[in-house]
């Protein structure tokens, strides 16, 4: 991948892979206008086509693909590829949104549960399982969003589909809290994995904080932020 800050109007035209770690609160899709935005007041360009190869929740962080041009064609090659995020878990507590997007909606004991039973739950928690995505997504069913349900406290059955977890490695337990990496498939919902804990551990759980680290070879740790890229044009005409 080339500098951003020698790129020019033709070759974002002709096609660019951009790596981008999405701020907190951020949507995907306010990212992904905010890069389009910027590269046609700043190149002059009346149309280009941007688009992202997988969503990000607001409340999550980390690496976002960013396509400009014919590259968009390719998209769906990023998307199939395994991806690896980063987080916390809180245990005792259930939300309806499986994070802090929305309250704590009912609380539980977490005085049973012990560092081994929680290493023990990210052991059995790999391999091809069936996984139940949150009712608080942007999953369609019947031609309305899950979330649009799930706001007008509409009931909806929401089911189960096969993902694979890679990986699953506890990296810090300090109760209610416990960090972890994993690694999975496509379609892997981590709000659902978090729910998944708190259940397997006779209690209930929340996802507080995630970061995507990698999507397939590609890393957060060679991705900008979005005012590295605004600034990229500035330096760019200053050169």
């Amino acid at each position: 991948m080339s500098k951003t800050s020698n790129l020019t109007d033709q070759d974002y035209k002709d096609g660019q892979v951009l790596l981008f770690d999405k701020p907190l609160e951020w949507s995907s899709f306010q990212l992904v206008n905010k890069v389009r935005w910027l590269i046609r007041k700043n190149l002059n360009i009346k149309k280009i086509k941007v688009g992202h190869a997988g969503t990000l929740d607001p409340l999550a962080t980390g690496l976002m693909i960013i396509c400009t041009g014919k590259f968009t064609k390719r998209i769906h090659e990023f998307m199939g590829q395994e991806k690896e995020y980063t987080g916390t878990v809180m245990l005792g507590g259930t939300t309806p949104s499986y994070d802090l997007e929305t309250e704590v909606n009912e609380t539980f004991s977490i005085d049973h549960i012990t560092e081994d039973a929680v290493y023990a739950f990210a052991k059995a928690y790999q391999g091809t399982i069936q996984q139940r995505p949150p009712v608080f997504s942007a999953l369609k069913k019947d031609g309305k969003r899950l979330y649009e349900f799930a706001r007008a406290g509409e009931a909806v059955e929401v089911p189960t589909r096969e993902i694979t977890i890679y990986d699953f490695e506890i990296t810090r337990i300090a109760m209610p809290e416990v960090d972890f990496r994993v690694r999975c498939s496509k379609g892997t919902y981590i709000r659902s994995l978090a729910y998944d804990m708190g259940r397997g551990l006779d209690s209930g759980a929340h996802l507080i904080a995630l970061k995507r680290t990698k999507i397939g070879d590609y890393s957060v740790d060679n991705a900008q932020d979005i005012v590295t890229f605004e600034n990229s044009f500035t330096a760019q005409y200053n050169s």
